[in-house]
Formats: structure tokens, C-alpha cells, sequence
């Protein structure tokens, strides 16, 4: 009997080929791109726009394609404000502290897997593009060709749209920056909070925040959050085996 041939986007997407792990499709694929664990798909959406380059997580114009037209040249360093009339760079608003009044934060951009979906979904070659001109509040309208994200015929990802090593070149680093930027219990900080453990006699209890820089055993049972005592992102980056220790059984005083 002949092997399954996956035919359309759909099932080549989904196919898994012999000799690959579960995770390996991309239907696995954790999915947080900010700023990501296994690729960041915002890379991909740079070049969407045939001539400019946008940034991959603001929707500002950070360069322009050699050859382009004056018109084009001149969306350098704007900001795209919505394509076919839908909203791109958006006012966000919501309180500054817990349970405080909302009020305007400032403007953002739209994720751009979900603000740029319905371009690629409906097949658009083309898109009315609305950008800002200059700082009076005066806006420019381009029609920009749309680049398609596959590869004709196929499910290899546009070598246009992503060259090698671009969706991979804003990854995060697990092993140093989430163990402080992450909060505790967060899915990528896999780490001990609270390790040396120990009844307080009160029904509570004493120890150490991993984080803690200068311990030693003989250090008091002690959690602190005080920033001035615990590490930081230079620290571990720099030289984390020297810094964080290995936690079995709950301790790491050894």
C-alpha cells in the first residue's frame, strides 16, 4: 500500500513525518511570540508588504527595499495605522494600578497574526494601507502589494518573508532571562520559588527565594523580595552556573 501523501495546506501543515518527535509540527508549537521559546512568528510578517519592512512587534516602518518608489521611500521611521480600513495602531486604555480609575495609556500596535489574518486568509494581493505623515496628525493612504506566506504549492514558510534564521533570531533565553522576568508559577520559569523550607513553629514557615544572591547555608530562613538582594539578569547572564544552584529535595544549600 502506498504512504499518505498530504495534498492541500491543511494536511501538510499537520503531517508529521516519520522519524520526527510530537512536537516537531507546528500545531505544538508553544505559541508565545513575545518574545518567544521555539520561533517567533512575528518575523514573519515583517515584509508582508511589498517594499517596506515593518517592525516585528510596532507597526512602524523601520526600512524601506532598495528601488522602491519616492512614494514608498517616504513611509520610513510612520506608522501603519490600518490596512483595508481596519485598525492596526490602536489607544489603549485601562487602569495604571489595581482597582484604579481607567484612562488612556497611550498607542499600540495590534498582534499582527491576528490584526494581518484576513489578508492571507482571503488571498489578497493587494491592500489600502493608511500610514501617519509626520507628527502633525496628517495620514498617507499606499495600495501595497501582499506577499503570499507559503511557498507555491507547498507549506515551506516564504524564503521572501523569512530568511534563515529570522524567526529565530528574537527568541528569549529561558534559562537566564525568565527565571527573573517570569513570575512564579509561570510555564516558562521551570524553577524553584522556595526552596529550604523549614516549619517556623507557628504554622507557618522560613526559607530562601532562589533568587537570593549572596547565601550561604549558615544565612538566616529568610524569603526576601527585596530587590537589592536578589539577582540580577546581568548576574546569571553572565555567569549563572556561579549564581544559581541546583534544588534536590527542596534545598540547595549544598
Amino acid at each position: 500500500m502506498e504512504g499518505i501523501s498530504p495534498k492541500n495546506l491543511t494536511a501538510q501543515m499537520n503531517y508529521r513525518p516519520r522519524g520526527n518527535p510530537p512536537g516537531s509540527p507546528a500545531g505544538s508549537s508553544v505559541g508565545n511570540f513575545y518574545p518567544g521559546l521555539e520561533l517567533d512568528l512575528r518575523n514573519l510578517w515583517r515584509r508582508i508588504f511589498v517594499g517596506i519592512q515593518l517592525h516585528e512587534a510596532a507597526a512602524v516602518v523601520v526600512s524601506v527595499e532598495d528601488g522602491a518608489p519616492a512614494e514608498l521611500r517616504s513611509l520610513l521611521n510612520e506608522i501603519l495605522i490600518s490596512v483595508d480600513g481596519r485598525p492596526i495602531w490602536i489607544e489603549v486604555k485601562g487602569p495604571r494600578v489595581p482597582q484604579g480609575a481607567t484612562e488612556v495609556l497611550g498607542n499600540w500596535s495590534l498582534e499582527w497574526s491576528n490584526a494581518l489574518a484576513d489578508l492571507i486568509v482571503r488571498g489578497r494581493s493587494k491592500a489600502r494601507c493608511t500610514f501617519t505623515l509626520g507628527e502633525g496628525g496628517d495620514t498617507q493612504e499606499v495600495e501595497l502589494d501582499v506577499r503570499p506566506v507559503f511557498e507555491e504549492g507547498t507549506s515551506l514558510l516564504s524564503g521572501v518573508l523569512a530568511q534563515p534564521g529570522e524567526l529565530t533570531q528574537s527568541l528569549c533565553s529561558p534559562w537566564q532571562n525568565d527565571f527573573i522576568g517570569c513570575g512564579c508559577y509561570y510555564w516558562a520559569a521551570s524553577r524553584p520559588d522556595y526552596v529550604n523550607v523549614e516549619p517556623d513553629g507557628a504554622g507557618g514557615s522560613r526559607g530562601h527565594n532562589w533568587l537570593q544572591g549572596e547565601r550561604t547555608p549558615a544565612t538566616p530562613l529568610e524569603y526576601t523580595l527585596r530587590r537589592s538582594e536578589l539577582l540580577e539578569h546581568e548576574d546569571i547572564i553572565s555567569s549563572w552556573e556561579d549564581k544559581l544552584k541546583f534544588a534536590f529535595g527542596g534545598r540547595d544549600e549544598s
